[in-house]
């Protein structure tokens, strides 16, 4: 029997606020085990929780950007459940009045899928293993998260991997979160089942927690796909369950038997008032969004003319992307502007973590300087990229390195002079042209470029040599 997925993702993206969602204690990643802790985010006896606006704030962002619809009025819920990394028993979290409800997500294919919910809560503790104990942090207690919930719309692992990669994107430009996935600030849950090809009824469903990586997603989900199709053909019947996906191993196996909202015994948390969400602040949050990256996409591809593959290397990094637009601005062309960053500057960029952070020594000014350069065909694009490289370890502008003698224009009649000696100077390379091995040409094509310094353009030196080779 042929049988198809059913999929939908619970994604916790942690906030980039400076202090914890009721609590003064920081966010910082990092630190020594529970220094970053408080009477509050340790839910000591007497100690009262306060909730962070700039917590609220967020979600707004986070939900407007995915089009979902605010609610106005909307409070905190406990969670009732016991493990050791939650010290209260309980989570502060939100069940029937989330703050962002009905978005979603646009994939490339123009499929959309659903977004059932936002809402805000607290992370729990981390547990550490080692040598056959387990430790307990609590810096990470009460760091805030958001939990986006899809509705269950995806239907492959490839699916899968661009929402969350899409979700990811939307999130950093919004500038609510780093979602760097290697350090837990943002975590994927995939509720996953079979079900017989042309039926409507979902089958039993698992749930794979805390998956780290894009990469991950996919190869998880495909070993779940595995696991519950051979379960199924051998007749036998899913167990609602949550699961663990060993990435060093590459296989999945079950945790717990996994619980229902029922089992949480949610009810509004009596320490936290209910709060209202203003129409006028929405509407101003909406107003002041960034340009978003599927609008972002689009101009650099139909507006500007780059292509696709090149505005897909571009938009993915937010100050990638802003470093570009703030040097056209400045009357640099988009073309030779992109192909210098990617050419360029990403040579010297190690990681994708590197590009998204683009700490660079250059501002967009002095780039669309040397820009201009190229733009104005008084240096080539080979002298470009030499020249970038030294501006970016120095950070100096372009003047320091091409002088304006250096972009002196060259007449025709001179350069047509120094072609006829490239061509004399270098009879083997002119034979070979002639019987067929165009690449040869390039010996001819250096002389020139050596006599000329570089300054010569390399569409009227291809014309004239061709001219003369015959």
């Amino acid at each position: 029997m042929k049988y198809e997925m059913v999929c939908g993702m619970e994604t916790h993206i942690e906030l980039a606020t400076k202090t914890k969602i009721f609590c003064g204690c920081t966010t910082e990643f990092g630190g020594a085990p529970n220094t970053h802790c408080c009477p509050v985010c340790t839910g000591q006896p007497g100690s009262l929780p306060i909730l962070n606006r700039r917590v609220v704030e967020y979600a707004v962002r986070a939900g407007l950007a995915v089009n979902c619809k605010i609610n106005n009025n909307s409070h905190m819920d406990r969670k009732n459940y016991v493990y050791p990394d939650l010290p209260k028993a309980y989570q502060i979290s939100q069940f029937d009045e989330p703050i962002c409800e009905h978005g979603y997500i646009e994939l490339d294919s123009g499929k959309r899928i659903g977004i059932t919910r936002i809402h805000i809560e607290e992370d729990a503790g981390k547990l550490v293993h080692e040598q056959g104990t387990t430790y307990i942090d609590y810096n990470r207690g009460g760091v805030p998260l958001i939990e986006i919930v899809s509705e269950p719309d995806i239907s492959t692992p490839e699916e899968a991997r661009e929402y969350a990669e899409k979700l990811q994107l939307i999130m950093r430009y919004v500038g609510i979160s780093d979602c760097k996935m290697q350090e837990g600030s943002m975590r994927c849950d995939v509720n996953l089942s079979l079900r017989p090809v042309g039926t409507t009824e979902f089958g039993t469903r698992t749930e794979t927690k805390n998956i780290n990586s894009l990469s991950n997603i996919v190869k998880a989900m495909n070993r779940e796909i595995e696991r519950q199709e051979d379960i199924l053909e051998s007749g036998g019947h899913i167990v609602q369950a949550t699961m663990r996906y060993d990435a060093n191993t590459d296989e999945i196996y079950p945790m717990r038997t996994k619980e229902n909202s029922d089992d949480y015994r949610y009810f509004p948390d009596p320490d936290i008032l209910r709060f209202t969400i203003p129409q006028e602040f929405v509407d101003e949050t909406k107003a002041n969004l960034p340009e978003l990256p599927s609008a972002k996409l689009r101009r650099y591809i139909d507006d500007m003319k780059l292509p696709e593959s090149t505005a897909r290397d571009i938009y993915k990094y937010r100050r990638v992307s802003e470093f570009l637009d703030d040097t056209v601005k400045k009357g640099a062309n988009v073309k030779n502007t992109a192909n210098l960053i990617i050419g360029g500057i990403y040579s010297t960029l190690e990681t994708e973590e590197d590009k998204e952070r683009f700490d660079i020594k250059i501002t967009p000014e002095k780039m669309a300087g040397l820009v201009k350069l190229i733009d104005d065909k008084k240096i080539n694009k080979n002298k470009g990229q030499e020249t970038l490289m030294k501006m970016l370890e120095s950070g100096d502008d372009v003047t320091k390195f091409i002088k304006a003698e250096d972009t002196a224009g060259m007449s025709d009649e001179d350069l047509a002079k120094i072609c006829e000696a490239a061509v004399a100077a270098n009879p083997d390379a002119v034979e070979n042209v002639r019987n067929g091995r165009d690449k040869a040409i390039n010996v001819i094509f250096g002389y020139v470029m050596r006599e000329t310094r570089g300054k010569a353009d390399m569409g009227k030196v291809n014309k004239i040599i061709r001219g003369l080779i015959g």
